[in-house]
């Protein structure tokens, strides 16, 4: 059995981890409601470009000169994984590695290769670990992604995709589903994926009356297949930052809780070892009187 000194250092030592573990409880919980503010705020912006795609797609016959939506026989799958730049945070690192992995072996499987993209320094570090070699990493941003952060990506993927580097892409993230729950996603993002209303049809008259594009239909699809791409994947920036907030913010409460049963276990066995060791004093000191006697 451990000494009372052993047991009282144990019960200090978890005492001041339990104070950790509470103010990033705190933290993580602060964050994330500014983070769920933002990822709400987007969502109906990010489906709304969605519908104006489709609607411009309808309005233009020149789907096949927009590079962003050309499809091509698929030799090379790029994954990008995104994860956080730090841990504690319960399985949110692991389980979007544990999709990218799943998805790399199943694109192996039919004969393709596989080129890594990693936003986030845990996702990075992990695939290298594994022998990944990454093409391009993106990492500083995952607490606070900005914009400008998702246009940096965009602009390395479109140029790449269009130098032929590989022939789709597969982003992987958690998307936020409240605190408790994220559910990682596996998002084809290039090509850029158009709605089934938006596949042109032989004889099919364009709608009149809807929407009126100034300049013409044709000028405005290829910025905005771009912007839609900037956003989805700052749509993903954001889904997967309110997730991680999310997920350390239950880790956290999860690691307190277990941090307070042991103090309350650890001090029960300190009572016994201060009664066992009071005992053990008695005893002694009746020994020493009738020796005495």
């Amino acid at each position: 059995m451990a000494s009372l000194q052993d047991i009282r250092r144990r019960i200090h030592s978890v005492k001041n981890t339990s104070k950790i573990t509470k103010a990033m409880e705190l933290v993580a919980g602060a964050k994330l409601r500014r983070a769920q503010v933002r990822i709400e705020s987007l969502r109906p912006f990010a489906d709304g470009m969605h519908e104006l795609i489709s609607e411009t797609a309808s309005r233009t016959g020149a789907l096949g000169g927009q590079p962003l939506l050309e499809r091509r026989e698929i030799t090379k799958t790029a994954i990008l994984l995104m994860s956080g730049d730090r841990g504690l945070a319960g399985a949110f690192n692991a389980s979007v590695l544990r999709r990218a992995i799943d998805e790399a072996a199943a694109e192996r499987a039919a004969g393709r290769e596989i080129v890594w993209y990693a936003a986030g320094r845990k996702g990075a570090g992990s695939l290298r670990f594994r022998g990944a070699e990454l093409r391009e990493v993106w990492t500083g941003f995952t607490d606070r992604p900005v914009y400008q952060d998702a246009e940096q990506i965009a602009n390395t993927l479109i140029e790449q995709y269009g130098e032929g580097e590989f022939d789709r892409l597969i982003m992987i993230f958690n998307h936020f589903d409240s605190p408790l729950v994220q559910t990682v996603h596996a998002d084809e993002v290039l090509p850029i994926p158009l709605p089934a209303a938006a596949a042109p049809t032989e004889g099919k008259a364009a709608v009149s009356g809807e929407l009126l594009f100034e300049p013409e239909a044709e000028t405005m699809l290829g910025p905005l297949l771009t912007t839609a791409l900037e956003t989805e994947i700052f749509r993903a920036l954001l889904e997967s930052t309110a997730s991680e907030h999310g997920a350390r913010m239950t880790a956290m409460r999860s690691a307190s809780d277990n941090a307070k049963d042991l103090i309350d276990r650890l001090t029960l066995d300190m009572n016994r070892a201060r009664q066992a060791e009071i005992t053990q004093q008695l005893l002694e000191v009746v020994a020493g009187a009738d020796a005495i006697s």
